[in-house]
C-alpha cells in the first residue's frame, strides 16, 4: 500500500503561480512513474502531467504545456508541479499517482487531493 499526501494547492490570482508538492510513502519511489491529475467540478479527471521513475522524461497534457512543470526529488520520495501563469480555467482538485511504468496511463495509487482555485 502506498501513500500520497499532496500540499501547496490555495487560491491564487490569474497569473499568478503555485507549487504542489506530493509526499510517497514507499521504498520504492525511485522506481514508480509519478503523475498529476485534476478535477473541475461538474467534469470528469483529466491528465496534467507525468514523470518517469529517474526524472528523465515527462509528458504533459497541451492545456497545461509551457505553464506547468513537474518534478522529482527521489531522495525526499516526492514529486512536484510547478504552476505559472495560472489561468481561472486551471481551478480544480489536483491529485498526484503513482504507477508502475510510465507512459502506460496505469496508476494504483492516488493522493487524497489538494484544491487550487485561480481567480480571475
Amino acid at each position: 500500500q502506498v501513500q500520497l499526501v499532496e500540499s501547496g494547492g490555495g487560491l491564487v490570482q490569474a497569473g499568478g503561480s503555485l507549487r504542489l508538492s506530493c509526499a510517497a510513502s514507499t521504498r520504492i519511489f525511485s522506481t514508480l512513474a509519478m503523475g498529476w491529475f485534476r478535477q473541475a467540478p461538474g467534469k470528469e479527471r483529466e491528465f496534467v502531467a507525468e514523470i518517469s521513475w529517474g526524472g528523465s522524461s515527462t509528458r504533459y497534457a497541451q492545456s497545461v504545456k509551457g505553464r506547468f512543470t513537474i518534478s522529482r526529488d527521489n531522495a525526499k520520495n516526492t514529486v512536484y508541479l510547478q504552476m505559472n501563469t495560472l489561468k481561472p480555467e486551471d481551478t480544480a482538485v489536483y491529485y498526484c499517482a503513482v504507477g508502475p511504468r510510465y507512459g502506460t496511463g496505469s496508476y494504483d495509487y492516488w493522493g487524497q487531493g489538494t484544491q487550487v482555485t485561480v481567480s480571475s
